[in-house]
């Protein structure tokens, strides 16, 4: 289906649903901000300690990284989305407008196109 002037474009919220979710940013940053925390106080855990807290390091790098993978993934379904609308898109009538509007600058005649 082609666009044309002068149809109207309409969102519907029925085309967003079922969509993946963005990562949540600041639950991102929390986990970053733990593991910097445990970075700086790493030299000051007693031996008995370092195995936990190495594991909870591990296990907040896991949740990053899972949560920058969920986040290029939403961001490759959305790229997806807009080439599809694009692709349906009849550009036309504005490539006709541009190449008319160039050729006026061009021979410099003034006007707008189709005037």
């Amino acid at each position: 289906m082609k666009a044309k002037i002068g149809d109207a474009m309409v969102y519907s919220p029925g085309l967003m649903e079922g969509r993946g979710q963005a990562p949540d940013l600041e639950e991102l940053e929390k986990r970053v901000g733990e593991l910097e925390e445990i970075t700086d106080r790493l030299g000051t855990v007693p031996d008995e300690d370092l195995v936990e807290t190495l594991d909870r390091a591990v296990a907040l790098l896991r949740e990053i990284n899972a949560g920058i993978e969920a986040g290029i993934h939403h961001a490759g379904e959305e790229t997806g989305e807009l080439d599809t609308l694009l692709e349906g898109v009849d550009f036309g009538p504005f490539d006709e407008a541009l190449s008319e509007l160039e050729a006026r600058a061009s021979d410099g005649t003034p006007g707008e196109p189709g005037r």
